[in-house]
């Protein structure tokens, strides 16, 4: 089991950077599969990016493609994403989330942060 706490989110405007940080709880950060994810008001959980247990391969939605990275620090059990060239549509609740399979479905993924919320303004 990991428990998973994120931070960093913040009203910025569009074009700004921000750098979200998840922190995981346990002995065993580096056994899980680990994905970002974000909910805008009235739409549902979609995939942001994930990263594989040692870091070395890494998964983007369309959308964020060559804007957002994922990275990870197993020695300092925390998940990152690096946020650039905002836009207002990444407007949204980002969570970070700890699975056990390679996955871009919510539903695969057994344990979920609190959310932190990204406001971006136009």
């Amino acid at each position: 089991q990991v428990q998973l706490v994120e931070s960093g989110g913040g009203l910025v405007q569009a074009g700004d950077s921000l750098r979200l940080s998840c922190a995981a709880s346990g002995r065993t950060f580096n056994t899980y599969y680990m994905g970002w994810f974000r909910q805008a008001p009235g739409k549902e959980r979609e995939f942001v990016a994930a990263i594989s247990r040692n870091g070395g391969i890494t998964n983007y939605a369309d959308s964020v493609k060559g804007r957002f990275t994922i990275s990870r620090d197993n020695a300092k059990n925390t998940l990152s994403l690096q946020m650039n060239s905002l836009k207002p549509e990444d407007t949204a609740v980002y969570y970070c989330a700890a699975g056990l399979i390679p996955s871009v479905a919510p539903r695969t993924f057994a344990y979920w942060g609190q959310g932190t919320q990204v406001t971006v303004s136009s």
